[in-house]
């Protein structure tokens, strides 16, 4: 018993050196190079593409496994100019034997030397990495159900090994390049080196990357892991930093949630504050968009928590810094097919009109909304958008800003609140504190049909018109307390439909103001007398009044102002008629009056005096104003003589009554 013992011991040991000599002497003895062609060759066949190796082969069997190649080129298809489509110097690779029996890989190195990747697309679309396999493709296609099941399968079961050890693993000085012949862009990444340490599967593993993108820096540092023992089923944190062209540095930090029912992603994403303008100079393109002011968006950073999955995504503790504004935010979207979007913003400033396009020299857009409008004929025009998409939404979002800038008008207070879904939209209610005043507006938006049906109802309280027309137009018009109340619908997204469809009513109202420009009392007085329309050139003319009121109705694109009143010491002013909006044409009838009392706002009691009546007709670039013969003739208060003056324009400046009127009117521009 002993003795045989003895025996197959000796014999175990014999049979261990025996492997152990054949593995350190079998690569001494054997030439590996003469399976090089046959390599180069099964290579050559599965690809479709030419492939060699350098002579430089070498390998090791005990105790690393090891091979090292050089000099390894995948040729490119034909009608490409790279003459490689892949190309490596050196690649090493060296793997412990021993622990393989215990399930252990232990891995010394793996190591690419100078890799390149020429990546190109043709004309008609091409790409150089298609159609790469053997001829016959439904064997290869076979084999990759095959390879893709397995994988499956293998997925499913977990890794096969106990741990893994890997010393380094790193790709030295690479090359990717990208041709589009058919757009001329080329790209280019180059000094790329990406070094992988700790890799193993229960810490989490190193990364360290850095590259020049056409020629400006970019690195990514950080780890990610660890990997488990179930790649894929586990889940993983990310603790990475990204740096580009010396002008854009951004972390992410968090976990890839791998192991819930459906995986995703709880991250921290921080952009450090950086500049756009410098961003795109750095990468040598033009800025894609043109400001007024050139000293916006300069300035931009933004932190944010995410939290997403292929069903949802979600944004919370937001801040946005852009330029001098700051934006909080809090977000979220479901159901992509249908998006289910939600939204929470709270904006301190901004102001809106440096970041819009700059003004156009040139062209009115009032007599390209009119020069478009006579030229339609038939119904309205369209756009010819597709609103499916916003019938599919569902919308809830709420907004707030301390001040806000636009058109060169100042509000502050702002809040809206949007919904939408199944296709309706409403901004309800929309709130501002407006010029010493406050404006209410609320708003429905149906796109369920061909063409949107929109509706709005605005309201205003003590709002100061001098300053809000002097901010929106640039002109001293009027003056005074406003109070609107404006209800409107239309049909339609182009100006066209919208004129041609406007309907609704209201009413403006201006108390304790005044009509700056023109002197209506002192004007009407002279023109009775034959005095002309001297005014003194030292002092703006005005006509100040107690209350200045404009009800309307529209229909149909055409605005009827049944009695518009301006009550003012010495004064009474009735306006009535209508202006069609896709006619832009005029046809009012304004009754001015001089009466004998110095009471305005509240006076409602009937006053004689002398009235010289006026027809407003024509369009709105060409208004004719003539005075109401037939109303004139009817005047008790003057004989005929001087009815007859005033329209000859007898007196010191002549003129006739028209052309005092224009000119009265023009004094509202001036």
């Amino acid at each position: 018993m002993k003795k045989a013992m003895k025996w197959g011991l000796a014999i175990v040991g014999l049979l261990v050196v025996l492997v152990v000599g054949a593995v350190i002497v079998l690569p001494m003895v054997v030439d590996v190079n003469q399976y090089k062609p046959k390599i180069e060759a099964l290579v050559s066949e599965q690809t479709g593409r030419s492939f060699t190796m350098g002579d430089d082969i070498d390998l090791s069997v005990f105790p690393w496994v090891g091979v090292r190649l050089t000099d390894v080129a995948l040729g490119n298809a034909k009608g490409f100019k790279a003459g490689q489509m892949v190309s490596v110097k050196s690649f090493e690779v060296r793997l412990k034997v021993m622990p393989l029996f215990s399930k252990q890989i232990e891995i010394a190195s793996f190591i690419l030397d100078s890799p390149k990747i020429a990546l190109e697309k043709n004309k008609a679309g091409t790409g150089n990495w298609e159609n790469i396999g053997p001829a016959g493709g439904s064997n290869a296609a076979d084999a990759g159900k095959k390879t893709e099941a397995s994988s499956t399968a293998a997925a499913s079961q977990g890794l096969p090994i106990s741990s893994l050890s890997v010393g380094r693993c790193a790709i030295v000085n690479g090359t990717l390049s990208y041709t589009d012949a058919a757009s001329g862009m080329i790209k280019t990444v180059s000094d790329l080196n990406v070094e992988l340490t700790d890799i193993s599967l229960d810490k989490p593993v190193k990364l360290e990357l850095s590259a020049l993108v056409d020629g400006q820096p970019l690195s990514l540092s950080g780890s990610a892991g660890p990997i488990g023992s179930n790649p894929g089923k586990e889940n993983m944190s990310v603790d990475l930093a990204l740096k580009a062209l010396d002008t854009l540095s951004m972390t992410i930090k968090g976990s890839l949630l791998l192991a819930e029912k459906t995986p995703g992603v709880d991250a921290a994403i921080a952009v450090d504050p950086f500049s756009p303008r410098a961003l795109f100079e750095k990468l040598g393109q033009p800025f894609p968009v043109e400001t007024q002011d050139a000293t916006v968006l300069t300035k931009v950073s933004l932190a944010a928590s995410l939290k997403g999955s292929a069903q949802s995504v979600s944004l919370s503790d937001g801040k946005l810094m852009l330029d001098d504004s700051t934006l909080t935010f809090t977000a979220g979207a479901k159901a992509f097919d249908k998006p289910d979007i939600r939204f929470d913003l709270s904006l301190d400033k901004i102001n809106a009109d440096r970041y819009l396009p700059p003004k156009k020299e040139g062209g009115s857009g009032t007599a390209a909304a009119a020069s478009g409008s006579t030229g339609s004929s038939g119904g309205a025009a369209s756009s010819g958008i597709d609103y499916t998409p916003l019938r599919k939404l569902v919308l809830d979002g709420k907004a707030a800003i301390g001040e806000f800038k636009v058109a060169n008008l100042t509000m502050t207070n702002v809040t809206a609140h949007v919904t939408g879904k199944n296709g309706v939209f409403d901004l309800q209610p929309f709130s501002m504190d407006l010029y010493q005043g406050n404006s209410t507006l609320n708003a429905r938006v149906d796109v369920r049909g061909e063409a949107p049906v929109s509706t709005v109802d605005l309201k205003t309280t003590d709002v100061q018109a001098g300053p809000l027309v002097r901010d929106g137009s640039g002109k001293d018009i009027i003056e005074g307390a406003l109070a609107a109340d404006v209800a409107l619908s239309m049909t339609g997204d182009t100006p066209e439909a919208v004129k041609k469809t406007l309907g609704g009513k209201g009413s403006l109202t201006f108390t304790d103001g005044a009509i700056v420009g023109i002197d209506i009392a002192g004007t009407l007085r002279n023109a009775a007398s034959g005095i002309g329309l001297s005014q003194n050139a030292t002092e703006k003319p005005r006509t100040d009044f107690a209350e200045l009121k404009i009800p309307y109705t529209a229909s149909q694109g055409v605005v009827t102002i049944a009695g518009a009143s301006l009550m003012s010491p010495l004064l009474r002013l009735a306006a009535s008629g209508n202006t069609s909006l896709p006619a832009e044409s005029l046809d009012f009838k304004v009754e001015p009056k001089l009466v004998a009392t110095l009471k305005g706002q509240g006076d409602t009691e009937s006053r004689s005096g002398l009235l010289i009546p006026l027809l407003i007709t024509g369009t709105w670039q060409d208004p004719k104003i003539r005075p109401d013969m037939e109303a004139l003739l009817k005047q008790k208060a003057m004989d005929t003589d001087a009815i007859k003056s005033i329209i000859k324009g007898d007196g010191d400046s002549g003129g006739s009554v028209e052309d005092k009127a224009k000119s009265l009117i023009k004094g509202l521009f001036n």
